[in-house]
């Protein structure tokens, strides 16, 4: 098997407002738009993040129609999670959860999009034998 694209799919009620916010603040940009239906991507994410509007009638399965993206975190590892919390902040971006170092050396922290999708920003500080090469 070879892949050809990869894409996470999340269905929200309003699709315009995430996508939205992963353009303004996360600098997506829309690659493919229809009623319903939203496709986002960024050369250096690796995959395209698409919301599908709930309830839409050509969602399969069909017990998927009334689900809504949540239990779930869309992470984002980046090379300077202190300037981005501090952009985000200054944004007015609601933040879930502050910037916080785990003890194994990931320093992250959560933002919510307006439909309540997590978004989590990831930098590893260390790894499990000491601190990482900048």
């Amino acid at each position: 098997m070879r892949i050809q694209r990869s894409a996470l799919s999340l269905n929200v009620d309003d699709v315009s407002a995430s996508a939205a916010f992963l353009e303004r603040h996360f600098g997506f940009q829309r690659a493919m738009s229809a009623d319903g239906f939203v496709s986002l991507s960024r050369p250096d994410a690796g995959f395209n993040v698409i919301y599908l509007r709930t309830g839409l009638a050509t969602l399969k399965p069909e017990y998927l129609k009334t689900r809504k993206a949540d239990g779930l975190l869309v992470v984002f590892e980046v090379d300077s999670i202190d300037s981005e919390y501090e952009r985000l902040r200054g944004e007015g971006v609601p933040i879930l959860t502050p910037l916080e170092t785990e003890e194994w050396g990931e320093r992250f922290f959560q933002v919510v999009d307006p439909n309540g999708v997590i978004i989590q920003l990831v930098q590893w500080v260390r790894g499990p034998s000491g601190p990482t090469a900048s």
